[in-house]
């Protein structure tokens, strides 16, 4: 008779083992699929609001840089000074990369551990 329980005891421990880890899987598996979503939804913005914003910055660096070479009277020189401007901005943001990591960090970090 106390082996009978036991058994039982073990059939439902291995019931109720196999039902977590099932419904374990279907929580990971749900939660990936939100991350990723979200993830995909996100990239989405930023490329189309990044091409339009490449796409205004490339309209209004040849505006400038024509600008510029008309000041100077000389349309390479107004290029040159433009691209250098760039170079500039670039190597501003090289330096600063550190600094712009840990909120990049922290935003994708609350981004991925939100409850679901």
């Amino acid at each position: 008779m106390a082996f009978e329980e036991i058994k039982e005891n073990l059939v439902e421990a291995e019931a109720s083992a196999k039902s977590y880890l099932e419904n374990s899987h279907k929580y990971y598996k749900l939660k990936g699929f939100k991350v990723m979503m979200k993830a995909i939804v996100v990239f989405a913005k930023i490329a189309s609001v990044s091409t339009m914003l490449v796409l205004a910055l490339l309209f209004l660096s040849a505006s400038a840089a024509f600008w510029v070479g008309e000041a100077l009277h000389s349309e390479a020189l107004g290029f040159l000074v433009v691209g250098c401007c760039y170079i500039l901005i670039g190597v501003i943001l090289y330096l600063l990369r550190d600094k712009l990591q840990k909120p990049l960090l922290k935003k994708f970090s609350e981004f991925y551990f939100d409850e679901i």
